[in-house]
């Protein structure tokens, strides 16, 4: 509100151009003379595309495609190893910039922001104004470059980052939206999946003018509440905040994943990866201060078939060992690893408690699962310290030493 007149949202979506690819171009010049992609490493099973810089994409390169794929797009491109660690710099950098303009700022990934600017203008003039400030200004400062979307709504600024790439910006009006978004397939529209989109042509529904005219209750009866979601969003309905750059979501599950470098074909190989696994979510779980009173395993056989499967736990717990004893459980009663050896593995803990809201009352006939549980409890505890003071790497099960699996 102001002046008693409720102001017009204007909303901004930044979005880093190849990222990735930006990032490392602007460590290494010289990659900018040559079409590149920032590839998974091929020796862990990872080899895909992760980003391309604009030579390779003349070329058809595209983001997510295995790398013999892309080489044979383009014979002479050149692949290079991510640097994840720099691109979390970089995204900071940039976050930072963000933030000397509103501090409602949302983060959308590493290399995306969604930024209210509707109290901002006073000071840094209009939203398409603040939108080739901040590109020229990232430009200078960081070294990579921005496509920016303004609107009146967050999907329609996070279309409008999407409308021309690299390095632009597009309005988004209630005026215009029509004429700028409703050609494009409906599958351009922002939550609108491939099978959403098959879907939607199997009917006739072909663009996102399509969507907006066939009517709620037909979208809803075709894909369900996702429909109902589509239909608002397709006529500008939107009104979803902008969260404060500090706001943080209360963490829902914590867990952890990896593709072996080799396929697990014994019993033993598992147990080992998955003590790996369920150790890192553990030291994840106490770091945040919560317990899971459940747990989930996601595994992918050799025919890249995923499987999740979750169970509940008989008492809420933060510690690797009971972690990984339910995720074995799960594992082998739903896996047989002569037909189908394991190519990757995830272990989840869900359905989290606050530590201090949890309380375990041991009986008289679980005395010595309580004696256990406090050992372990405290073992893990002495691991914690360890590893905080020395690294992570500076302890580590027998197990895992010298082995096969890419740990």
């Amino acid at each position: 509100m102001f002046g008693g007149v409720e102001l017009e949202r204007v909303i901004l979506h930044c979005d880093c151009n190849n990222f990735f690819a930006s990032v490392e171009a602007n460590m290494n010049p010289e990659l900018n003379n040559y079409a590149f992609a920032v590839c998974g490493d091929p020796e862990y099973r990872h080899g895909i595309v992760l980003a391309k810089n604009e030579k390779a994409k003349k070329y058809g390169v595209k983001t997510a495609e295995p790398i013999w794929q892309a080489k044979s797009k383009c014979r002479n491109l050149i692949t290079v190893k991510p640097h994840y660690e720099k691109y979390k710099e970089y995204s900071q950098k940039i976050f930072e910039i963000y933030c000397r303009y509103t501090d409602l700022v949302e983060p959308f990934g590493m290399d995306e922001c969604w930024l209210d600017v509707t109290g901002s203008q006073k000071l840094f003039g209009s939203g398409e104004e603040i939108a080739n400030e901040l590109r020229e200004l990232i430009k200078r400062e960081v070294g990579v470059t921005i496509s920016v979307g303004v609107s009146y709504n967050k999907i329609f600024a996070k279309m409008g980052s999407d409308y021309k790439k690299p390095d632009a910006v597009t309005v988004i009006t209630r005026e215009n939206f029509k004429d700028l978004l409703y050609p494009l397939p409906a599958g351009e529209l922002f939550t609108v999946g491939r099978k959403a989109a098959s879907k939607l042509r199997n009917v006739g529904i072909n663009t996102i003018g399509d969507i907006a005219e066939i009517g709620e209750e037909i979208l809803e009866k075709l894909l369900g509440l996702q429909g109902k979601v589509i239909f608002q969003y397709a006529n500008g309905y939107d009104y979803s905040t902008v969260k404060h750059f500090q706001y943080r979501d209360a963490y829902k599950s914590i867990g952890n994943g990896m593709t072996f470098k080799v396929d697990l074909k014994t019993w033993a190989d598992v147990r080992t990866c998955v003590f790996f696994l369920a150790d890192k979510v553990s030291a994840r779980l106490r770091k945040h201060d919560v317990e899971c009173a459940g747990v989930q395993v996601g595994i992918r056989d050799t025919s890249l078939k995923t499987v999740m499967r979750s169970c509940q736990l008989d008492s809420p717990t933060d510690l690797a060992y009971d972690l990984a004893d339910a995720a074995m459980k799960l594992i082998e009663s739903n896996v047989d690893l002569e037909e189908s050896p394991i190519r990757a593995l995830s272990v989840t803990g869900i359905k989290l408690l606050d530590s201090y809201s949890v309380f375990n009352q041991a009986s008289f006939f679980d005395i010595e699962i309580h004696q256990k549980h406090e050992k372990e409890e405290r073992l893990e505890e002495a691991r914690d310290k360890i590893r905080k003071k020395y690294g992570l790497g500076k302890l580590t099960r027998c197990s895992l030493i010298e082995n096969d699996f890419g740990i």
